[in-house]
């Protein structure tokens, strides 16, 4: 049937902007179509909304629900799958520079504007409009747990999904600080324990036939102060400037763990100090234990709350082999609090560590059906079982002043963890190198030093023999990471890819090219899923008494 010539100038479309219930879209669509029968718009499958001749016209996003204004001739388009969810993508350099600013802290981004002329910042804001509003509570809205093992694989989680959307562009280079994670305070974590290592192998009287000078010790201490100062330097710059980043990693199952990291690395300097500027006998000052174990401390108060809640980041479910950094940072407290002279402080540490220690151990060997299950790719992260059992025994020994049955219980203990890892060695193969990959190696440094402390106590041909392999497998890791970090940053500049972890949506972002379809799909499947409930249910038995009584109906009526 012919349709009668639209009413209104030809010149002129009318889209409404305001939200359509999804089930009209499809209804909307056929009346733009019968009012625009002379003029037909073009559209980009059926997301995209009427483009008239004008010299403004207005883009609405089905898929966020805001809109913004642009000229005709500047190329426009609603974000799509891999690229910003941030607003219109344009060919311009600021343009693209206004998918970041998400990630800005709040001041920065204001003084930026700030600094703008009034005329741009009005043109900006009534560009961005609601559309801003909404990004930026979902940006500060806190990612699931469960979202991060659903949305993310690799070895640290960190590596995006196919089917997964990001809030910022794949295709660009990020700014630095926002590709610098906070699993850098691994190289912190591998240098500092390797200072105590070296320390321990030059003063030690059962590795005394090696015959170390102390220059190793005092070299590797020095270049482990260099690397946290600048470690900690471009992770402050970060937090002042992108500080909506720093959320989300704290948000981060695996991530928020590494917070740790920081402090057990100053406390591992102190322990580790060199013999040049201090006797082994002599005390440090209590207030290097106050400032290192404050900040820990407050954030075990935090992630142990969120543990015992039982709330969506309950230990079963955030439980992973990461989680053990967050309680080795109790015996290395320990072990600062004797060298400081504080044996109580120590002891008070050491039962808040084994309690958690054995909380986090028995999750992980059962995983219980809430918990969320460990991707293949998260295999290498086991090497951590092996610190906390570790360090529990040096930190015993340094409490106590001896290697008792209780210390070499839990030395056992690691020693065995130990042992389980090497014979499984595909666990570690085929993954590829990240920063982060230095945190696993001061496990081995841990078992490596309480090999040590046990040759003391039981100096024997196999003893010795033990902890001077130990050692020599730790240093040659470390040795190897270092080389290829000096090889990731310098020659291939490969170190810092982007972070795509951070930018993960809250949802799941479903990229359907017709939304009538999609939705169509996921009712037809809902109903499936009620089917096949109700056949596996208790009901089944009305279900099958229904179909009898249909079939004998119809034998009847043939």
């Amino acid at each position: 049937m012919a349709t009668e010539p639209s009413s209104f100038p030809v010149d002129h479309h009318f889209v409404d902007i305001h939200t359509i219930h999804p089930n009209e879209i499809n209804n909307q669509t056929k009346r733009n179509k019968k009012l625009n029968n002379n003029n037909p718009p073009k559209f980009r499958g059926d997301r995209k909304p009427l483009m008239n001749n004008k010299t403004f016209n207005r883009q609405v996003s089905l898929e966020s629900g805001t809109c913004s204004n642009y000229r005709r001739d500047e190329a426009a388009a609603l974000p799509r799958s891999g690229k910003s969810l941030s607003g219109p993508i344009r060919g311009g350099v600021h343009e693209r520079k206004r998918d970041f600013n998400l990630f800005r802290t709040k001041s920065t981004l204001s003084k930026q504007n700030s600094l703008l002329p009034s005329r741009e910042l009005d043109n900006l804001q009534n560009m961005d409009g609601l559309s801003g509003v909404r990004e930026e509570d979902a940006v500060n809205m806190s990612v699931p747990a469960g979202r991060y093992f659903a949305a993310l694989r690799g070895p640290e989680l960190d590596q995006v999904r196919d089917s997964e959307d990001i809030l910022l562009p794949k295709d660009e280079k990020w700014p630095f600080l926002l590709r610098f994670p906070i699993g850098c305070f691994g190289i912190c974590l591998g240098l500092s324990s390797q200072a105590i290592l070296w320390g321990a192998i030059s003063s030690s009287p059962a590795m005394s036939f090696l015959h170390i000078s102390p220059i190793i010790n005092l070299v590797i201490w020095f270049v482990a102060l260099a690397m946290l100062i600048f470690v900690a330097t471009t992770y402050f710059l970060k937090c002042i400037f992108y500080f909506e980043a720093i959320r989300r990693e704290y948000f981060h199952p695996v991530r928020v763990n590494f917070f740790f990291a920081p402090w057990i690395s100053c406390m591992f300097l102190a322990i580790g100090l060199p013999h040049a500027f201090m006797s082994p006998t002599e005390k440090l000052n209590p207030a290097v234990w106050c400032v290192f174990i404050a900040p820990l401390f407050a954030l075990q108060l935090k992630i142990y709350g969120q543990w015992l809640s039982g709330g969506k980041r309950r230990l079963c479910k955030v439980a992973n082999p990461s989680s053990h950094l967050s309680v080795v940072g109790n015996f290395v407290g320990a072990i600062l609090a004797a060298r400081v002279g504080w044996t109580e402080g120590g002891k008070f540490l050491w039962g808040i560590g084994l309690a958690h220690y054995l909380c986090v151990f028995v999750t992980l060997y059962q995983r219980l059906p809430t918990n969320e299950a460990l991707p293949k790719e998260l295999h290498p992260v086991y090497s951590m079982f092996i610190a906390t059992p570790s360090a529990a025994s040096i930190a015993w020994k340094a409490i106590y002043g001896e290697f008792d049955s209780v210390a070499r219980t839990f030395y056992f203990v690691a020693l065995f963890l130990f042992v389980s890892l090497v014979v499984r060695i595909n666990f570690f193969r085929g993954f590829k190198f990240s920063v982060a990959w230095w945190s696993y190696t001061f496990p081995m440094t841990t078992v490596s030093i309480a090999s040590i402390k046990y040759a003391e106590e039981v100096p024997c041909f196999f003893s010795k023999g033990l902890a001077l392999s130990l050692s020599f497998m730790s240093s040659t890791m470390v040795s190897l990471l270092f080389g290829s970090t000096l090889l990731h940053a310098f020659v291939w500049r490969s170190l810092f890819p982007n972070d795509l972890a951070i930018a993960i949506t809250k949802d799941r972002n479903r990229n359907n090219n017709n939304g009538g379809k999609a939705q169509g799909k996921e009712k037809a499947s809902k109903r499936y899923d009620i089917k096949r409930w109700a056949k596996q249910g208790p009901f089944s038995l009305v279900s099958s008494l229904t179909k009898s009584s249909s079939g004998d109906k119809d034998s009847d009526g043939k």
